[in-house]
């Protein structure tokens, strides 16, 4: 076997650095065997080896989302992982998986509000003469219309910042930022239909 002095051995490429250690496999017991096997042994480059293992990472990644997707009734269209999608196909059905699986979050988010304002019978703003027109500005300006903000003291809830005193005197119980918001958005209605805009002195 011939000898490799050090700084030939700084030079040699992963290709010829693979070829030299099966030549010395054969060298050292070569058959027709080992020869064979030495010819199927695949060389892969560090930058081909690289683009496989994050090219199966988002194989992956778009799998987990197919099922997200398909769990939510979203219409995600062809899976293309189940053929052999080259990574930038792969980016982009992934991105669009995500954005459809989000919007389907949140219209499951608002139908299951729904269902649990509905179990507690409360109306709507307009059964007691409110518009949600008016609550919606009064929202806006309170807290940016985000029910389940709580201001920095602890004592303001919810989309109409309501303290827990109120939030009671109209009916509600428990903490006004964890109620849904259907429920929120009636019992500002009630508050409105008794006292007017005053409980909200800045915003109303």
């Amino acid at each position: 076997m011939p000898r490799i002095n050090r700084d030939e051995r700084r030079n040699i490429r992963p290709g010829r650095l693979a070829a030299l250690t099966i030549g010395a496999t054969l060298a050292l017991g070569g058959t027709a065997t080992g020869a064979a096997v030495a010819a199927e042994v695949p060389v892969l480059e560090r930058s081909q080896l690289e683009r496989s293992l994050v090219t199966d990472e988002t194989l992956q990644r778009y799998r987990a989302a197919y099922e997200q997707a398909d769990r939510l009734d979203v219409q995600a269209g062809p899976n293309i992982a189940a053929g052999t999608a080259r990574r930038p196909r792969l980016v982009a059905g992934l991105a669009a998986l995500k954005g459809e699986v989000a919007k389907a979050r949140v219209k499951q988010d608002v139908q299951e509000a729904k269902e649990k304002a509905a179990a507690l019978d409360v109306g709507t703003p307009e059964s007691v003469g409110v518009s949600q027109s008016t609550l919606d500005a009064i929202a806006a300006c309170e807290s940016g219309g985000s029910p389940t903000i709580v201001d920095a003291s602890g004592t303001y809830h919810g989309k109409y910042q309501f303290d827990v005193g109120t939030w009671a005197s109209v009916g509600g119980s428990g903490l006004p930022s964890a109620a849904p918001e259907a429920e929120q958005d009636y019992r500002a209605a009630l508050l409105y239909s008794q006292a007017g805009a005053s409980p909200w002195p800045v915003c109303g």
